[in-house]
């Protein structure tokens, strides 16, 4: 075994810099600068705007990463003024903008941007997008048009499917009581999307129309100018936000089961799960999501090799299959029953999906040709007789949100996430667990009463309903649309994945699956094409296995209402033991945490940078409870801790 591990590969699994973005300042108005854009854009201490960025995007709608030069930044007390030129592209295409922020005392701030193509560029958005934080759910806002007609709208509460504000010039609302902003985006046509659909804690406004062409071509030579301006009247106190003071965590009232925990599994990992299968097993997962692509090869011995997996970890096996026949879907669907039959009819929750549904299908956009979804399912009920029929999407809730399965076929409904949609900075990867309340209960509206079953979900992208496919990661960065993320194997993917259970959990779902068993998205080490710092010698257990370890064991118990006083910092779940109460609890952030418990802890075992390299090796750590008499716990950078009170 080598040394320990430095500490961003046991906080994030790369040892890439990701520094803090410096503080602008003028007068009591505050903006992050983050890699040439703004974010936490704040008043008084009130986040006016969650974001304002310059983005360029490729043809898959994956972001470039802007190369940065000539910056400069003059600060005074009365104001700020940032300029930098910035290139993005790749090998075969270049754009390059120049960049002025302006920010002043009274509550002004303006980002303009002239960009200019080097080369012909083929994209699927280049310019501005702003971001509204998730917490104006429900508010009210003035919404102008390009025309310059004045309407009023409201942020929707229940995920918006498609586009809630159209043909945009400004928008007005109300920060906090008597703070009021207006955002104006001026070069181009605007549109909002409600971004919590996938995961962002936010509402996108975009520059170009979704009902234009795209991709679309900048012509080489050709050039686009484009400016937002902030306006911000009125005051407020300052809100408390921040986490400086420490967390307090309460129970309240008991209520419901904790969800069963699965696991999902790719055929591509069938040898590297087989030969991991012993240390897999100690999770005790309820289910096994097993997934099937006739597209990829997948045939009865897959399907077998995925039931015998199954049983072998202690697992029911869940069938997760794509139907790839149009016009000759019910024998498709009829074969598939027939091979699970001669395998025994191991496959306990069937769940069916069109090929076609696998991708997106935009606003405005014709769905292509598919299966139509009550005979897809009326042929299931035939081929799988015994089985639980889910319906849904494989692939994320935005899908199941514009195409809502048949219920009257269904015993559950289903759908997947991931947190690298849009961005893949670690901030983002966090905020988005805040969009997590809003999308359990638009999917319980969805669901009409019918069990909610999520997953197998991960940060990084199994699949992607955008573009060709998940970006590959042979540098081991964070990026946007990663199949393989570092952070996976890191403190940060544990402590998200105990958010993410906590808020589902919460949300009323049923079920909740994780990503995968080895591979990308797995909670093992297995040899892979990309590297796996520290781990590519030493082998054994990620963070994320002993989370999912602990969850596992919550399965089926009843839950306690948790209230936490800073639920960005800190998120967790409680449930009632047999004289006591069992509370797992996350960091989601890089600095250290204090927590104030209602009563004091008994016990305490903890997974943190301290224990990263035991964890490596013991499968029970987090079972080796020592004993705690302090109602204050002191979390460290993305650790995870399990109290019995």
């Amino acid at each position: 075994m080598t040394a320990e591990p430095v500490e961003a590969i046991k906080l994030f699994g790369t040892e890439e810099p990701s520094p803090p973005a410096p503080i602008l300042r003028a007068g009591s108005l505050t903006a992050e600068f983050d890699a040439g854009n703004l974010r936490h854009i704040r008043v008084g201490g009130v986040e006016v705007i969650r974001a304002v960025s310059f983005i360029v995007r490729d043809r898959n709608w994956g972001t470039y990463n802007p190369v940065i030069s000539g910056l400069t930044t003059d600060e005074t007390t009365d104001g700020f003024t940032v300029r930098y030129e910035a290139t993005t592209g790749d090998d075969s295409q270049s754009f390059r903008y120049r960049a002025v922020i302006e920010g002043s005392a009274d509550g002004h701030l303006t980002f303009r941007c002239e960009g200019e193509a080097v080369t012909d560029f083929l994209t699927n958005r280049t310019g501005f997008v702003v971001l509204h934080s998730a917490g104006v759910a429900g508010l009210p806002v003035e919404i102008e048009h390009t025309g310059g007609e004045k309407v009023s709208g409201q942020f929707p509460e229940l995920i918006d499917p498609v586009q809630p504000m159209m043909d945009l010039r400004a928008l007005t609302h109300e920060a906090a009581p008597g703070l009021r902003v207006t955002c104006r985006m001026e070069g181009d046509t605007f549109e909002m999307e409600d971004q919590r659909n996938w995961t962002d804690a936010s509402y996108k406004t975009y520059v170009r129309p979704l009902a234009l062409p795209w991709p679309y071509m900048l012509e080489a030579g050709s050039r686009l100018e484009q400016a937002v301006t902030l306006t911000v009247t009125g005051s407020a106190s300052a809100q408390s936000g921040s986490s400086a003071g420490g967390v307090t965590v309460t129970f309240g009232d008991t209520h419901g089961p904790a969800p069963q925990l699965g696991l999902g599994y790719d055929p591509d990992e069938a040898e590297a799960a087989k030969a991991a299968a012993e240390t897999l097993a100690q999770v005790k997962p309820h289910h096994l999501i097993c997934h099937h692509d006739p597209r990829r090869g997948h045939d009865r011995s897959t399907l077998e090799a995925a039931a015998t997996l199954a049983r072998t970890l202690g697992a029911v096996p869940w069938l997760e299959a794509v139907i790839v026949e149009v016009e000759n879907f019910e024998a498709e669907v009829a074969a598939l029953g027939d091979t699970a039959a001669e395998l025994g009819s191991p496959f306990e929750v069937v769940m069916l999906s069109p090929a076609s549904d696998l991708k997106c299908t935009l606003p405005g956009s014709v769905w292509p040709p598919a299966a139509p979804a009550d005979a897809l399912f009326r042929a299931a009920r035939k081929a799988f007789p015994d089985a639980r029929l889910g319906g849904g999407m494989f692939s994320y809730f935005t899908e199941l949100n514009r195409k809502r399965p048949p219920l009257r076929y269904l015993d559950l409904v289903g759908f997947t996430t991931s947190a690298l949609v849009h961005a893949g900075d670690d901030i983002s990867v966090m905020e988005g667990l805040e969009s997590l309340p809003a999308i359990t209960a638009s999917a319980r509206e969805i669901a009409g009463g019918h069990p909610l079953a999520v997953g197998p979900s991960a940060m990084g992208m199994r699949m992607n309903p955008y573009g060709d496919a998940p970006m590959e990661n042979p540098r081991n960065i964070r990026q946007a649309m990663n199949r393989n993320d570092p952070r996976q194997r890191g403190l940060l993917g544990a402590a998200w994945t105990l958010g993410y259970y906590s808020h589902m959990a919460r949300g009323g779902a049923s079920a909740v699956a994780f990503g995968g068993l080895t591979g990308p998205h797995g909670i093992v080490h297995a040899r892979q094409g990309w590297p796996q710092p520290w781990y590519d010698d030493n082998g054994g257990l990620f963070p994320v296995f002993h989370v999912l370890r602990g969850l596992s064991a919550l399965s089926g118990r009843t839950m306690k209402a948790l209230e936490i006083s800073d639920p960005s910092a800190v998120q967790g779940i409680a449930v009632e033991a047999d004289a006591s109460t069992e509370l797992w609890l996350a960091n989601l952030t890089g600095r250290e945490q204090t927590v104030s418990l209602p009563r004091p802890a008994l016990q305490t075992a903890v997974l943190d940078a301290a224990s990263f390299g035991q964890a490596s090796r013991t499968a029970d750590l987090l079972d080796r409870m020592t004993s705690e008499d302090s109602s204050t716990l002191t979390l460290g950078p993305y650790s995870t801790i399990h109290v019995r009170l």
